[in-house]
C-alpha cells in the first residue's frame, strides 16, 4: 500500500512539473512559436467562417426542405388557421432576423480580421443604434403579443349560444373520460369525493341536471358546432393535447380549467386528404419493413396503421404517461345526433346498479 501511495504521489509530482513548464512558455510569448496567431493564421480563420456560414445555411434550407413532410396539415378547427399564421409569422420573423445576423457576424469576422499593426476603432457609445435595436424588437414583439391575445380570447371566451356543446373532459392515471351535459345541455355537479362503485367521474347522484349526463370513453364531436370543454382531473397535473385542432389546456386537480373550439373538418375528410394519405401509406411501409424482423425473430407482426384524433396528455403524469389517449370521431351532426341516442345515460346507469 506504501508503495502504491509513493507512485501516486511522484506522478502527481510529474504532472505538477508538466503544467509549470506550459505555464512558463505561455509567459514567454514569441512570434515564431505558434502560440500568437500571425496574419497567416487570421486569414485562414477568417475563410473558414464563411465556409461555415454557407454549411450553416445550407443546412437550414436543406432541414425546411427535407422535413418539410413532418408538419401537422392545416388545422382542423376555426381558430386554428388564426394560431398557425401567429406561428408562421414568428418564425418568419425569426429566420430573417437570424439570417441577417448571422450572415454579418460571419462577415464580420472576415472583412475585420486580425492584421499586424492593424487597432480596432472603440465606439463609446452610438445613441441612434441604441434607439434603432430598443425600438424595433418592442414594435415587433407588442405586435406578436396583441395578435396571440387575440387568437387566445377566441379559444377562453367561447361564443353565448345556447347552441354550444358542453363536454367535461376528465383526466386520470392514466386514462380520460368524456361527460355529455345532456338534453339540458348542463353538466351535473360533481367531486372526486363522491366516487364509488359506477360513478367512476364522481357525478353529485342527487343533482338533477347529472341524471341526463352521458359519460363515454370515446369522444364524438359534430363538426362546425362550438364546443366548451371542462376540464377536471381527479389525481396529478395532467394536460389535454388536441394537435389537430390546435388547442391545449393544463388539467389541474381541484379546479375546473376551459377552454372551446369548434371543429371544422370530419375524420373521414382528414383520412381521405392527400396529406394523410401520404403518411398514412409512409407509416405502413416502415411497419411492414419493421415486421419482417419481428417475425424473423419469432414475434407477430405490427397491425396496419390508420389515422385517428386523438386527445393526448401532455404532462409526463406518470410511468404510462405516453399511453393516455382518448380517440376523437368528429362527424357530421346527424351522425353525432344518432351516436348519442345510443348512448346510457348517468341516470339509467344508476338505476342499474
Amino acid at each position: 500500500m506504501t508503495a502504491f501511495l509513493i507512485i501516486i504521489v511522484l506522478a502527481l509530482l510529474a504532472i505538477t512539473a508538466w503544467q509549470i513548464s506550459k505555464i512558463y512558455k505561455l509567459s514567454r510569448p514569441s512570434d515564431d512559436d505558434g502560440i500568437i496567431a500571425n496574419d497567416k493564421d487570421n486569414q485562414k480563420q477568417a475563410k473558414i467562417m464563411l465556409v461555415f456560414m454557407v454549411f450553416l445555411y445550407g443546412l437550414m434550407i436543406y432541414s425546411f426542405w427535407n422535413l418539410s413532410k413532418f408538419y401537422l396539415p392545416e388545422a382542423a378547427s376555426e381558430h386554428g388557421s388564426s394560431y398557425d399564421q401567429l406561428m408562421f409569422i414568428s418564425i418568419a420573423i425569426i429566420m430573417i432576423v437570424q439570417v441577417v445576423t448571422q450572415a454579418l457576424l460571419h462577415y464580420f469576422a472576415y472583412k475585420y480580421r486580425g492584421k499586424k499593426g492593424k487597432r480596432a476603432l472603440f465606439y463609446a457609445d452610438n445613441n441612434t443604434l441604441e434607439f434603432v435595436w430598443t425600438v424595433i424588437p418592442v414594435v415587433v414583439l407588442a405586435g406578436l403579443i396583441i395578435y396571440g391575445l387575440v387568437s387566445w380570447t377566441q379559444i377562453m371566451n367561447p361564443p353565448d349560444d345556447e347552441d354550444t356543446l358542453v363536454v367535461e373532459i376528465y383526466a386520470y392515471q392514466f386514462d380520460w373520460r368524456a361527460r355529455y351535459s345532456g338534453q339540458d345541455n348542463v353538466l351535473g355537479k360533481a367531486n372526486v369525493r363522491f366516487i364509488e362503485g359506477v360513478n367512476q367521474l364522481g357525478v353529485d347522484e342527487t343533482d338533477e341536471y347529472g341524471k341526463d349526463d352521458v359519460i363515454v370513453n370515446e369522444l364524438h364531436l359534430p363538426v362546425d358546432k362550438p364546443v366548451i370543454f371542462k376540464f377536471r382531473s381527479q389525481d396529478v397535473l395532467h394536460s389535454a393535447y388536441f394537435p389537430f385542432f390546435r388547442s391545449q389546456m393544463n388539467v389541474v386537480p381541484g379546479m375546473i380549467t376551459e377552454f372551446s373550439f369548434t371543429p371544422t373538418t370530419t375524420s373521414k375528410e382528414i383520412k381521405n386528404s392527400e396529406y394523410m394519405l401520404e403518411k398514412v401509406k409512409r407509416i405502413n411501409e416502415i411497419r411492414s419493413e419493421r415486421s419482417k424482423d419481428l417475425v424473423a425473430e419469432g414475434r407477430s407482426e405490427l397491425d396496419e396503421y390508420e389515422f385517428d384524433y386523438y386527445l393526448l396528455c401532455n404532462k409526463i403524469c406518470g410511468v404510462t404517461h405516453y399511453n393516455m389517449q382518448m380517440k376523437i370521431v368528429v362527424e357530421e351532426e346527424e351522425e353525432f345526433n344518432k351516436w348519442m341516442e345510443e348512448q346510457q345515460t348517468f341516470g339509467e346507469l344508476l338505476a342499474k346498479q
